[in-house]
């Protein structure tokens, strides 16, 4: 007997028949579609009308599942943290410049003599 669960975005179901663990990515009521991502990472569309003949059982998200977003927000995360290291070595730049400047006048007038 098929369990009848509604789609629920961002929710986590095991289909018994299959023993596959999905989620649901989203749900177009208009079209009667649910876009759902294996385990493995491969994403499929199912109509409706499938999805209420599955044998379903909610299921938690499995061990080491890294999604997507996650993983975008955490290179975000990253990229904001070289950037204010980046800010930190420009300032060091510029301290450093200033020093560089009169050893390159030195080192030039040591050429023209």
């Amino acid at each position: 007997m098929a369990r009848d669960y509604d789609p629920v975005q961002g929710k986590w179901y095991e289909d018994l028949e299959e023993n596959e663990v999905f989620k649901v990515l989203s749900v177009d009521p208009d079209q009667e579609l649910v876009e759902v991502q294996y385990e493995n990472g491969d994403i499929e569309e199912i109509d409706l009308d499938t999805w209420h003949e599955l044998d379903l059982e909610l299921s938690q998200e499995p061990e080491g599942w890294a999604n997507d977003d996650e993983e975008e927000e955490e290179e975000e995360e990253d990229d904001e943290d070289e950037d204010d290291w980046d800010e930190d070595d420009d300032d060091w730049d510029d301290d450093e410049d200033e020093d560089l400047d009169d050893d390159d006048d030195d080192y030039n007038d040591r050429d023209d003599a």
